[in-house]
């Protein structure tokens, strides 16, 4: 698995060595062993979990991970809070880091890849007028289109697209299965927190008097996890693409979730205009990747992957509470 230390990986682990598996997990620097496996212990029996140092650029490293692996979860993908000045910082090592580890596990007798991509994938780079809708697995992100995308959204499309060519063209027997989640939302495990818990955050900490009218399809960090796993063992999941997403949530219904579980915490319903947003954003440069989505519905459509896996994920309600109560517990937000 790449990306043990992140939010999705690390619960990833939790759930694959509670059903028996031996885990690999790759992260960039070892200094985060220590305190990943303490994380994760409290969860799980660790004895079967063992990290590998490796970047997703090194091509090398891969074929010496992957000898004798029989699943590799592709989970890692830089996702900065701030967007970065150049695209390519995010672009490159995404699509790169994705080729390498497809090669080194073609290569190895690897039986399927699951690969993380993301909504963003699906539901961004479309025609003025066409933003907004429900979207499935047959829909891609145009990641030429500059003024509906982020780089970190043409990042997953460009590194998805590529995973699919390669699976096209290779001759090995390697399966893909690709996950796409939407806002990942849920109980945060430690204080390196995943991006999108900023959603609840940014509502719950009395930092903003006002709501933005943006939202988010949204899903819970523990049914994407569960989705990743039966993406690899089901047999059907073959070469498939799913959606990993669970209902369109906007900052003030979560703002309303909760303010009924907090009513003493000093939490706004109320909404700013969009070009106060704008002027914000000026300030607070973590509001920028999601400007693109103000004023915009962008949903997804999950059947397939209840259909044809199963698939039951928890209610966004629940997502949305337990991200708040982790962080409060955690000391995140005070």
């Amino acid at each position: 698995m790449t990306g043990i230390t992140g939010f999705l990986g690390s619960h990833t682990a939790i759930q694959l060595l509670n059903k028996g598996y031996s885990v690999t997990g790759t992260l960039r620097d070892t200094s985060r062993i220590e305190s990943i496996e303490k994380v994760i212990r409290k969860h799980a029996d660790t004895a079967h979990l063992r990290f590998v140092e490796a970047d997703l650029t090194n091509s090398e490293i891969w074929n010496e991970i992957i000898q004798g692996i029989d699943f590799v979860q592709h989970i890692a993908s830089p996702f900065p809070r701030v967007l970065p000045k150049d695209a390519e910082e995010l672009i490159n090592p995404a699509r790169q880091g994705t080729l390498a580890i497809l090669k080194a596990a073609a290569q190895h007798g690897v039986k399927r890849v699951v690969l993380t991509s993301s909504t963003g994938a699906v539901t961004h780079g479309k025609p003025k007028g066409k933003e907004s809708g429900t979207f499935d697995e047959n829909d891609w992100t145009d990641p030429e289109n500059i003024s509906d995308t982020t780089p970190y959204f043409r990042s997953k499309t460009y590194a998805e697209k590529a995973a699919w060519e390669f699976i096209d063209n290779d001759q090995s027997g390697l399966e893909l299965s690709v996950v796409c989640p939407g806002a990942i939302l849920g109980p945060v495990l430690e204080k390196d927190f995943g991006t999108s818990a900023n959603l609840v955050i940014k509502t719950i900490d009395g930092s903003n008097p006002a709501l933005p009218k943006i939202g988010f399809d949204c899903v819970d960090v523990r049914s994407v996890a569960e989705l990743l796993i039966l993406a690899m063992e089901k047999p059907e999941a073959a070469n498939e693409r799913f959606i990993g997403s669970n209902g369109f949530l906007s900052f003030q219904e979560i703002a309303l979730i909760l303010k009924k579980e907090y009513p003493d915490r000093k939490i706004p319903t109320r909404l700013l205009p969009n070009f106060m947003v704008k002027l914000i954003s000026n300030l607070d440069t973590t509001i920028k990747p999601i400007l693109i989505e103000l004023g915009k519905q962008r949903r997804v459509n999950n059947a397939k992957a209840k259909n044809m896996l199963g698939w039951k994920p928890v209610s966004n309600h629940e997502a949305v509470l337990s991200c708040a109560k982790s962080v409060l517990e955690l000391g995140i937000v005070k």
